[in-house]
């Protein structure tokens, strides 16, 4: 079997797997977002970074959010990075922000952070505050879900399929549920260009 069709199978398969009720229960937390008149915080590092970034335009453009992503701007990223750390770089921007109670995070992860292992401190921190003002957090996550599935309001485990291919599959599967959330008839407010065209 090629390489090509064994990644095509086990994309199928993960497909197959995902919790449909896990991803409606994200939707039902980021709906009741957007009614509050909250805003999204995106979070993700390395390739799930470059996805938030994405899901920023699409959560704004399709679905009628106040979203941001703090790795957009990569002039206050780096200078927090070098002044404060980067297990704070998170959280720092969040209270610059002054997130609330109201607001919402969307961690984008292929483990979810972790502490222990020292894998994405910075996703750690900024979920422990949003606990502490109350903001309410959504993950999209693969393995094992690591900090994020453990205390996430809403969680969709990207299932593991092949050990090997766990980060590739991770971050794949995070633009198809993101797209899943802003496609949802309850949280899609704007007609998307290439639908709207005959």
């Amino acid at each position: 079997m090629s390489y090509a069709i064994k990644h095509l199978q086990e994309t199928a398969e993960i497909a197959r797997r995902i919790d449909a009720a896990a991803c409606e229960k994200a939707v039902a937390v980021m709906l009741a977002t957007r009614q509050a008149g909250g805003r999204l915080f995106i979070l993700g590092v390395g390739g799930s970074a470059a996805n938030a970034s994405h899901a920023v335009n699409d959560f704004r453009k399709i679905a009628g959010f106040e979203a941001y992503a703090p790795t957009d701007n990569v002039s206050e990223l780096t200078a927090r990075t070098n002044d404060e750390g980067w297990e704070s770089v998170f959280v720092e921007w969040l209270r610059g922000s002054r997130l609330r109670a109201e607001d919402c995070l969307l961690v984008l992860s292929v483990g979810g952070g972790s502490l222990e292992r020292k894998i994405s401190p910075n996703l750690v921190r900024a979920l422990e505050h949003a606990r502490t003002v109350g903001a309410k957090t959504v993950g999209i996550v693969g393995r094992d879900g690591g900090h994020t599935a453990k205390v996430a309001d809403a969680v969709v485990l990207v299932p593991v399929v092949n050990p090997e291919s766990v980060t590739p599959h991770s971050e794949a599967f995070q633009a198809v549920i993101w797209h899943l959330l802003v496609s949802h008839p309850s949280l899609k407010v704007t007609q998307t260009k290439w639908e709207g065209t005959k």
